[in-house]
This record gives C-alpha cells, sequence and structure tokens, in this order.
C-alpha cells in the first residue's frame, strides 16, 4: 500500500471486474443460453453482442494480452488497488452494465443478472474489503423484490438498479412497492452511468465526449430528481441512493434549482414535498466522482455528505493508477475532516466498510 494524500483512508466507490463473459452462456437456464451476451472477433476487433445493444468494439484482437483487465483474482486486486491507496472498494461488473440490462425482455435480464450475481458472490463474498453489488432487473417488480431478497440473504451489501428504464421512469408510483421493500431490507441502491439503455445516444464527431456527458453523467441528475420531487424519497426516508460515474459538478446546480423551481410552481408541483426537494437529496443522496474540483468548489452548497470519491479501477477515464497525485491537487484547500469524509468516511458508512 503507498502512501496516502495526508494520511486519509481511500475507499473507492466505483471499482469494476471484467468479468469472464461465458459465465452468462454457463449460467442462464438452456432457453436463454443463445441470447447470452458473447464476444467476437469482427474485422479485427473484439466485438461484445448483446440482446439490446448496438455491437460494441472493445479493443483489436492483438491488444488484449497487454490490457488492464481488472480480474477477479483477490490478491490482483488487492495489490492493484494497493498500488494507488485504495483500502477497499464497491465493484461493478464491465459488460452486465449494458448488457444486462439493454433488452426489454423482463424474463431475460432476470436471468442475466441472477448469472452475474451469483458469480459476483462466489468470487468476492468472503472478502469485506471488495463489495461486488447485486445487480436488481426493475422490469417486472415482483422479480426486483424476488432478486433483491435473494441477494441479501447471501450477505451482498448493496444493490444496483439500472439508471434508465425506458418504459417506466422512476418517478412512476409503481415503484413505491419496491421502494418500500428496498427502505425495510436496508441497503444502499446504486445507480451506475449508462446503464439501462444503449448510451450511444450521438454518433459522428465529438460522440465520446457528448454521450459520456450529457448521456452517461446526466443519468445522475434524472435519478435525484425523479426521486427527490417525485416524492419517493418525502415517502420512504430510509432509502440510501449512489449514482455512480456520474461525477458531482451538477448536485449544486439541480440542487438549488429544483428548490427555487418548486417554491415557484407550488401550486401545480405534485405531490407537495415535506422538505425541499434539495433537503432530500442530502438526507439521503450521495453522487460518486473521480476527478471532479467543481463538485468539491460547490460542497458548501451540497453538502459534504452528498459527495463519494471513486478512482473507476481499471477503466482508463478513472483516476488509477495515479489518484494520490490527483488527490493532492482537487483536495488542495479542502480540510482534513471534509477530505477524509469524501474519500472513504461517507463510503464506510453507506456500505458497512470498517474504517480500521
Amino acid at each position: 500500500m503507498v502512501e496516502t494524500y495526508r494520511d486519509a483512508t481511500f475507499i473507492s466507490t466505483d471499482a469494476h471486474v471484467t468479468e469472464p463473459v461465458e459465465l452468462y452462456a454457463e449460467r442462464v437456464d438452456t432457453e436463454f443460453r443463445d441470447r447470452a451476451p458473447r464476444i467476437e472477433t469482427r474485422d479485427g476487433w473484439r466485438t461484445l453482442f448483446a440482446e439490446g445493444l448496438d455491437p460494441r468494439k472493445l479493443m483489436t484482437a492483438n491488444e488484449l494480452a497487454d490490457a488492464v483487465i481488472g480480474d477477479f483474482d483477490t490478491a490482483d486486486r488487492i495489490r492493484d488497488q494497493g498500488r494507488d491507496g485504495v483500502s477497499a472498494e464497491v465493484i461493478f461488473p464491465t459488460f452486465a452494465l449494458q448488457a444486462c440490462f439493454a433488452a426489454d425482455d423482463a424474463a431475460l435480464q432476470l436471468a442475466l443478472c441472477r448469472a452475474y450475481n451469483d458469480w459476483a458472490v462466489e468470487m468476492f463474498g468472503d472478502e469485506h474489503r471488495m463489495l461486488a453489488v447485486g445487480l436488481v432487473p426493475m422490469l417486472d417488480l415482483d422479480d426486483a423484490i424476488a432478486e433483491a431478497t435473494r441477494l441479501a440473504d447471501t450477505g451482498v451489501r448493496a444493490l444496483f438498479l439500472p439508471a434508465r428504464v425506458p418504459s417506466r421512469p422512476y418517478n412512476d408510483g409503481e415503484y413505491d412497492r419496491f421502494w418500500a421493500f428496498a427502505q425495510e431490507l436496508g441497503l444502499p441502491l446504486t445507480f451506475h452511468s449508462g446503464t439501462g439503455y444503449e448510451p450511444r445516444i450521438v454518433r459522428g464527431p465529438g460522440g465520446a465526449v457528448i454521450n459520456y456527458i450529457l448521456g452517461a453523467q446526466l443519468d445522475g441528475p434524472m435519478v435525484l430528481l425523479a426521486m427527490s420531487a417525485g416524492g419517493a424519497l418525502d415517502r420512504f426516508p430510509g432509502l440510501r441512493l449512489v449514482t455512480v460515474e456520474t461525477g458531482a459538478s451538477w448536485l449544486g446546480w439541480i440542487m438549488t434549482q429544483a428548490d427555487e423551481v418548486y417554491k415557484k410552481h407550488s401550486m401545480w408541483a405534485r405531490p407537495q414535498l415535506s422538505l425541499k426537494p434539495s433537503e432530500l437529496i442530502r438526507r439521503q443522496c450521495h453522487a460518486t466522482f473521480m476527478y471532479d474540483p467543481v463538485a468539491i468548489n460547490n460542497r458548501h452548497i451540497t453538502g459534504v455528505e452528498t459527495l463519494m470519491w471513486g478512482n473507476d479501477y481499471p477503466h482508463p477515464e478513472g483516476t488509477w493508477p495515479i489518484s494520490q497525485e490527483i488527490a493532492a491537487k482537487q483536495f488542495d484547500g479542502v480540510s482534513d475532516e471534509e477530505l477524509r469524509a469524501i474519500v472513504g468516511g461517507t463510503a464506510a458508512e453507506v456500505f458497512g466498510f470498517k474504517l480500521d
């Protein structure tokens, strides 16, 4: 473990494992095996094929041997994260991010999510420093409740819902029975950016930047506004929400503007809330970021408690393996108490890590 910035405990709330894509075909029922995600080499590219997604080029075939893949050997991960000064991690899948939530078939989604969940529990269930989130498909709420129950019984400490469900946005009252169940279950609900839909919305020049910001990062505001202005956070004060890899610059914007719009449109706003939207968000929500000095500068508006850090290991848009160097830049001028909360303290409280 390298020396960490100001001796703080760093917990990455956004890390990834590159799961073997073969697990889906191997673990789902026979009826779904020919519909499982797969990787094939097409025109020299390793390409992911999954129902509900356009074919996705991953890397050229000859790059595979040199790739940083974020494997599932716990010793390898402890070594790699230790190089970055990270003591514990919340682990999200790689292929499953889109592949398990993209199809519009509820039975297929459930089968794929269960396949990944069983594999992840086998790989990481005994290592407290590695929290693999459990995937919960939301097309059928009976399926969602059943899978969340099964995951809790295995000891999983956090649930992963798609950021978007195109057929039913999260302000729909039909979700209340799931929110009520989740509140009773007491596990945090995570929403990783770019999930539940085809995230490559814009093609052509600038698409990589536009899609990441106006697609993936705006998933954070969409989730938190739906849940706060839509009233779910007010009705279910025990819910804890975490938007992942969404950045957090937008938090100050939506918290101030949602309050102002709610006040100015109070005669039309439904439902009527017991608290301001910003107060509900501050009480129950968090957003993760990698490098986001604007979010850090806005902490006096959003509250420090809404901010969580992650290194996005091993993905190239993250800060691994130079997170400590970047921390020294983006946390300059931040008090020790605030720094410790953002990079590890709040994560330990929300996800149940032991800081010692």
